[in-house]
């Protein structure tokens, strides 16, 4: 294998963004730490033109705004594999957007490929094999390994070939506006802003007491800072049902923590005392200071011929998909029937004012849905 240049300088990245300038089309990919690190990071930029793959190294070139060009002109294609989270954290780590997006997921979703993963796609169209004990590696180590480079490379140097297979065939299915749309929107996403009590945002806590709530909220409040302190991933602190167990006893004193779940007598030596800490905390809050889980509002009695058309539904959906040889989640969602039996549109127009209805899913599926919620 030929050497890999890796940008490791600031200077670097501006003359590089220079030649990306020129290209009409480049394959992009990223790799995180988030199995390793407290902080998740983009530790690894891989981005491959036609002619060859280039990595970055933004925890040593740490300014790449020279590239925002480059990413936000639509006129350069971007093609990634399963762009979701990639671009989720490129904007939260570099405040970079993508514009021009090709995402050879999404195609092979459209497609209705059995395997979407990369890997499979390129052993499949390839005879390449990729080694996916990478994808848990630590990418913040330096100097990278010779075998975890070449797997980097690996991700972002067959995507432009894999582009002309599935463009080709998105066009002789009619599907190519489909797959436009589809990256039109992937471009939108990004993570959401989160603030207020951890407790609220970890699964289960809805049906904890405000106490309960209280406690758990100090013992997620201590694992941060364990996690931060060791820059280790709080999983790997302490895991949630050991947390979630420990607000719903509320134990008084240490000798109360053996026979809880995942606390082992090695954790509880190591974390006894600070978890008694926690907990000691969360029962001397005050009542008005407690976290309150938001209530939804109840749900009214479900409306029987709603439900029904649900049913109608998702049968229907069934059908179209054998037809088209396409995953049903893929063709049209739960969310997205669950609404259509809600509002029941029975004119084109209506369709239209159907919340999260895709124009493709309009156009393609329109006529058969509006019979079905007719009959």
């Amino acid at each position: 294998m030929e050497q890999i240049e890796i940008l490791t300088t600031n200077a670097q990245v501006v003359e590089f963004a220079e030649l990306l300038d020129k290209e009409t089309s480049i394959a992009v990919d990223l790799e995180a730490d988030s199995m390793h690190n407290y902080q998740e990071k983009v530790c690894l930029i891989q981005v491959s033109t036609e002619q060859k793959t280039v990595l970055i190294d933004p925890l040593a070139a740490t300014d790449l705004s020279p590239l925002h060009a480059v990413f936000i002109n639509p006129e350069i294609r971007k093609i990634f594999h399963a762009a979701d989270y990639d671009l989720r954290s490129l904007k939260r780590d570099f405040n970079l957007t993508i514009n021009g997006l090709f995402d050879t997921m999404i195609c092979a979703q459209l497609l209705g490929e059995e395997r979407i993963g990369l890997a499979d796609l390129l052993r499949k169209y390839f005879s390449v094999e990729l080694d996916k004990k990478y994808q848990r590696a630590d990418w913040s180590q330096r100097p990278l390994p010779a075998e975890m480079v070449r797997y980097a490379v690996e991700d972002t140097c067959h995507l432009h070939r894999l582009v002309e297979i599935f463009e080709k065939r998105l066009e002789e299915k009619e599907r190519l506006s489909w797959a436009m749309e589809e990256f039109a929107l992937m471009e939108e996403v990004r993570f959401a802003e989160v603030d207020g009590p951890i407790c609220l945002r970890f699964k289960g806590a809805g049906t904890l007491s405000p106490r309960e709530l209280g406690v758990l909220e100090k013992l997620l409040q201590w694992r941060e800072k364990e996690g931060e302190r060791l820059n280790r991933p709080v999983y790997k602190v302490m895991g949630n049902k050991s947390l979630l167990a420990l607000a719903l006893r509320m134990p008084r004193d240490q000798a109360n923590l053996k026979g809880l779940e995942g606390l082992s007598p090695r954790l509880i030596e190591r974390y006894g005392r600070a978890l008694m800490s926690a907990v000691r905390e969360g029962l001397k809050t005050p009542e008005a200071e407690l976290p309150k889980f938001p209530r939804l509002p109840r749900r009214g009695a479900k409306d029987p011929s709603v439900e029904e058309r649900v049913k109608t539904l998702k049968k229907w959906r069934q059908e179209q998909a054998a037809r088209l040889a396409l995953d049903p989640g893929v063709l049209i969602n739960n969310a997205a029937l669950e609404v259509l039996a809600a509002a029941n549109p029975q004119a084109e127009q209506a369709l239209d004012e159907v919340v999260g209805l895709k124009n493709w899913q309009k156009k393609e599926l329109g006529e058969s849905l509006l019979a079905t919620l007719a009959r």
